[in-house]
């Protein structure tokens, strides 16, 4: 049984401005006036090693993880109240999804963001028809993209044999997890990103739409 993990922001999410509009303001209040590049560089990431970061670029000591955690929940909180109940979702993702299962495909999440926006995004996706078979976030594991473990967790939780999976990844560290958990890859040049930077995908397409079940089959085909 073939299965496609999908990431979440930046994949099937529209959700770029969003993170970067909550990034900024906490950045803002660390005295870091966040660049795009700078954003663009961290996207995808776990909170932790960002906020570190952001403590780094602002000349800051580094808080403990109680407050380190207190600060990635109040951009969350922000980042959910951005998106609010109108849904980004990548168009052609619902479709894409609908045409997989309806071919017995089965589908998951694998992403970096916390678990209470991945709940989120679900609940918000199932009232658009969307529903996933399994999903992972970087709450499940230890150690975040470009490390295989979300992908071979959610491939578990579905499971799949590694080697039957398909990822659609927008970042190069989840096109290098992907190849590192033995996986094929679709880089998605969305907002933000490139296509010379997601070189390293077995196939990189600029829209979502550009993907259907056949495309997907002969990738996993290829991968095993």
């Amino acid at each position: 049984m073939p299965a496609v993990i999908f990431d979440l922001d930046g994949t099937l999410l529209d959700s770029y401005d969003a993170h970067f509009e909550a990034w900024s303001a906490l950045a803002a209040e660390l005295g870091v006036a966040l660049t795009e590049s700078q954003f663009q560089s961290q996207f995808g990431r776990k909170n932790e090693p960002i906020l570190e970061e952001l403590h780094e670029w602002a000349g800051k000591d580094v808080p403990g993880d109680a407050q380190l955690a207190e600060l990635a929940d109040r951009k969350e909180a922000h980042y959910r109240a951005l998106i609010g109940q109108v849904l980004p979702l990548m168009p052609g993702a619902a479709q894409l999804i609908e045409q997989l299962q309806a071919r017995g495909w089965v589908v998951a999440i694998g992403s970096s963001t916390p678990r209470v926006n991945l709940e989120f995004a679900q609940a918000a996706m199932a009232q658009h028809g969307v529903k996933f078979d399994a999903a992972a976030c970087g709450c499940d594991v230890k150690r975040s993209k470009p490390n295989p473990d979300v992908f071979l967790l959610a491939a578990e939780r579905l499971q799949v044999p590694p080697q039957e999976c398909v990822v659609v990844e927008d970042a190069p560290a989840g096109i290098e997890a992907a190849h590192r958990a033995g996986m094929a890859s679709v880089g998605l040049a969305s907002k933000g990103r490139t296509r010379s930077e997601l070189a390293s995908a077995m196939c990189v397409v600029d829209a979502m739409a550009e993907l259907n079940v056949d495309l997907l089959d002969g990738l996993a085909r290829a991968r095993a």
